[in-house]
């Protein structure tokens, strides 16, 4: 029989009782108990001490007002009038979408596969840590305990280190990884919790999209625009997969360069929306992952898209406007809208490339082994490749490198090495030294082309050359050169407001006119100087007859006809000398097309302009453009320079009498060519009863010509993108440009210059 006290109970209690009386026991049982008050105490401190910086260790966190309006670098958007993104500016390429841009497939896969608890917890997912915690404890990690919510604070405030924009960044105090790791890790819950005091979860779910990485892209609209050339909205539930998929690792499963493992990951996140039953069945599932990624793959920079030169051009005014008011123009999310018309800007270079192909191969066939660079005497400018050579970057790196006159600088600038070169045939891989580059390049004839509503001055096409990449230079605005014959229109218009009429008569005689060191007598463009034949002004203009032109000129003055010039809408400096009538001050396209407008606008000058407003990020307006217009001349005076330029068709031997028949039928065209006498500059000037059209075409210097004056001519070189332009525009039935007539003036005209009238 046992008794209480031999029982084996009442031993094992009584051992386990000596036990704990023993010393380390005791130890162990204190240890436990400082670490839970430790961790009960000492983790609210820590993490208030984090909240409030103290002494600064921590980098700060951002204050109640700015979670609540929590700002990030957005890329700022140029918008075409008719609502076409044209392009951005920005450091980091982002864009912003609103909520009600995402589609619920969207959402719902970014919940399902990231945080499927999203709507469930209040910024940090317990279970979640649990989960992370056990999968360490067994050696086998289940992936990251984030919610979409730490990962919003994430992108917003602690890691933005490519720009450093908030300051909250972890001090140098803490040198190790898991040190500042942790500190980042405590001000992610921080956030979180404000940002889930402040924001719905709808919000928190368009800031994620908003701030998050696809590869090198940022926000979720530029990565559906750079993966797959299109909105976020119009994404697929493939295509949705694909991007979800790339946030665990955007390299690795990034399906330019890791196909094979981004369409596994794509797979498996179908995989949870069928677990999930977002996909309703095994069959939709099996479908979806039989299909392949088509991607359409093209990175948003300054050098593709539409009007890459006309971003260019406006970026310096735009910058300087953005920090005048306190922003960045490539982090402010700023909406800039234009009154470029896509569909047209897409004609105005779709006809600079079809025509300067023809006309490059024509130029290098003409010119066959020899090369365009030549002086007035038509001689081989000696040198020039050597000394356009010492202008380049590259032989001012080499000389700060060698010194200028060591041998190694012209070894290197004689030294093949691989290069990509632009070609009308595409982009092509050669061997070329930085000579032989050179060489090729100025050898390659380039072009400028503006179109613009002549009543409003909002330009709706601009192409400033023929490729951004390779040729930055923007023939425009930025280029200026000689006008040629386009001037004469300012000198005939001088003479009609000084009382002379389209009908009068002269003669086809040059005039000895003084200069000084001598006299000036204009050559006629094929050389003679007048055979003395008798023709009307209008007539005189359409064939371009440089004799009349002058004799004009020294009636009515050089200063008269400056005046006349500036006030139509020339800004540059012209020099008040006889030979102005054949365009020898420089001018840009840009000034030339809004003078031009004049004319066609009953006379009055509105400055061309291509902004209508900006808006914030927000859709609040910042700014709204006015149009600035003033009367240059008088209603009559301008239609009779119209009825001028249209003789330029009409007349048999005018200069425009190439313009195809259909583009004339049941329509009035005005135009004036223009050619240098050195034949290195070719224009034309092209108005319609609403559009005022110029194009110049020429080598990228004035020492590069054509072969001869007649392949240079504007006729042959800048009419041709002009008539292929308006052929596109008045095929385009949605565009509000139709053929018609040019308005009338309300004073009656007699303009019947059939006969030539006598000699005054």
């Amino acid at each position: 029989m046992t008794t209480p006290t031999s029982s084996p109970g009442f031993v094992a209690k009584l051992r386990k009782l000596t036990a704990m009386e023993k010393p380390w026991f005791r130890k162990i049982v204190r240890i436990v108990w400082i670490l839970f008050f430790c961790w009960l105490f000492g983790v609210p401190i820590y993490i208030y001490t984090v909240s409030i910086d103290l002494f600064g260790m921590y980098g700060g966190l951002p204050d109640l007002k700015a979670i609540e309006n929590p700002e990030n670098d957005f890329s700022s958007e140029v918008i075409s009038a008719d609502g076409v993104s044209l392009g951005r500016y920005f450091v980091f390429n982002r864009a912003q979408v609103r909520y009600e841009d995402l589609s619920p497939a969207l959402v719902k896969t970014l919940v399902i596969s990231e945080d499927h608890r999203f709507y469930e917890h209040s910024g940090m997912d317990f279970w979640a840590y649990l989960r992370v915690a056990k999968g360490l404890l067994m050696l086998n990690p289940e992936g990251g305990g984030s919610t979409l919510t730490q990962q919003v604070a994430k992108n917003l405030y602690t890691q933005n280190k490519e720009l450093d924009l908030n300051g909250w960044i972890v001090k140098d105090v803490f040198k190790g990884d898991y040190p500042r790791r942790a500190i980042e890790k405590t001000k992610e819950w921080i956030i979180s919790v404000h940002l889930e005091r402040n924001f719905t979860k709808e919000e928190i779910i368009t800031l994620y999209f908003n701030t998050v990485r696809f590869g090198d892209v940022g926000g979720i609209q530029v990565a559906a625009k750079t993966f797959f050339n299109k909105k976020a909205s119009e994404l697929n539930i493939q295509e949705t997969a694909v991007l979800i998929g790339m946030l665990q690792a955007n390299s690795a499963f990034n399906p330019r360069i890791n196909y094979d493992r981004s369409l596994s990951k794509r797979n498996e996140v179908l995989g949870k929306l069928l677990t999930h039953g977002f996909l309703k069945s095994k069959k939709s599932l099996d479908s979806l992952c039989a299909l392949p990624i088509e991607l359409h793959y093209r990175v948003q920079n300054q050098n593709q898209g539409l009007a890459t030169y006309f971003r260019s051009a406006i970026r310096p005014e735009l910058s300087a406007w953005a920090r005048e008011n306190g922003l960045d123009l490539n982090t402010a999310g700023l909406k800039i809208y234009t009154t470029i018309d896509s569909r047209m800007q897409q004609y105005a270079e779709d006809a600079v490339a079809e025509n300067m192909r023809r006309l490059q191969k024509e130029f290098l066939s003409k010119w066959g082994g020899r090369n365009p660079w030549i002086d007035e005497n038509r001689n081989e400018i000696p040198g020039f490749l050597e000394s356009r050579i010492q202008q380049t970057e590259i032989y001012r790196d080499l000389v700060k490198r060698y010194g200028e006159k060591s041998d190694s600088v012209t070894i290197a600038l004689n030294a093949k090495r691989r290069m990509r070169v632009f070609t009308w045939r595409g982009d092509r891989d050669t061997l070329f030294s930085p000579i032989d580059s050179l060489n090729y390049y100025k050898k390659i004839l380039n072009a400028g082309f503006m179109s613009m509503d002549a009543h409003t001055g909002e330009i709706r096409a601009w192409v400033g050359g023929i490729n951004h990449r390779y040729f930055k230079y923007d023939h425009v605005r930025q280029g200026k050169r000689q006008p040629g014959s386009t001037f004469k229109t300012f000198v005939y218009g001088a003479a009609i407001d000084a009382g002379f009429g389209p009908c009068d008569v002269r003669q086809d005689i040059s005039p000895h006119i003084p200069v000084p060191g001598g006299e000036w007598v204009p050559r006629n463009a094929g050389g003679d100087y007048g055979i003395g034949q008798s023709m009307t002004l209008r007539e005189a203009m359409a064939k371009s007859v440089n004799s009349i032109t002058a004799q004009m000129m020294m009636t009515v003055t050089p200063a008269n006809v400056v005046e006349f010039a500036h006030s139509a809408g020339i800004k540059s400096e012209l020099d008040a000398v006889p030979a102005l009538c054949l365009g020898v001050s420089d001018v840009s396209l840009y000034e030339l097309v809004g003078a031009y407008g004049s004319f066609v606008n009953t006379g009055i000058y509105t400055e061309p302009r291509y902004i209508t407003h900006i808006e914030d990020k927000n859709g609040n307006v910042l700014y709204r453009a006015v149009p600035k217009s003033r009367q240059a001349m008088s209603e009559e005076t301008a239609y009779k320079i119209i009825y001028m330029l249209r003789g330029g068709v009409e007349i048999e031997g005018g200069t425009s009498g190439g313009i195809p028949a259909d583009l004339k039928e049941d329509n009035e065209i005005g135009g004036k060519t223009g050619t240098t006498d050195n034949a290195s500059d070719g224009w034309y000037m092209g108005v319609t009863k609403d559009l005022v059209t110029g194009v110049w075409v020429g080598g990228d210097e004035r020492s590069i010509h054509f072969f001869n004056w007649a392949d240079g001519s504007g006729a042959r070189t800048a009419r041709p993108i002009f008539t292929t332009f308006l052929q596109k525009v008045y095929a385009d039935r949605r565009l509000p440009y139709k053929k018609g007539y040019f308005k009338m003036p309300d004073k009656a005209l007699n303009l019947e210059c059939d006969a030539p009238n006598d000699l005054p």
